[in-house]
């Protein structure tokens, strides 16, 4: 019997949040957001983890650091991520 193992390649990469982050699922939580890259590339981007704190954090047009990996779907999906600059101000 052949097992094919599948290596994920884990990457970072900076970008510009597309649209708004919408809710895929509730239980479990997901979300789903669309990012384009420094160099013009548009990933579609699954985060669960920590996953409501993400729209809460990202608006439209925020900057963002995410890292994680692709899956076979071609999604990338973001297993930890930072807010760099959000177009809104949350109050402290």
């Amino acid at each position: 019997m052949l097992f094919e193992v599948m290596i994920m390649e884990q990457r970072a990469f900076n970008g510009k949040l597309l649209a708004e982050p919408k809710v895929l699922k509730l239980s479990p939580l997901l979300i789903f957001a669309k990012i384009a890259d420094e160099t013009g590339d548009i990933h579609n981007c699954l985060i669960h983890q920590h996953g409501l704190n993400f729209p809460y954090q990202a608006t439209a047009g925020a900057h963002v650091a995410l890292y994680g990996h692709m899956n076979q779907r071609k999604q990338f999906i973001v297993t930890h991520f930072t807010v760099v600059a959000s177009s809104t101000s949350v109050a402290s």
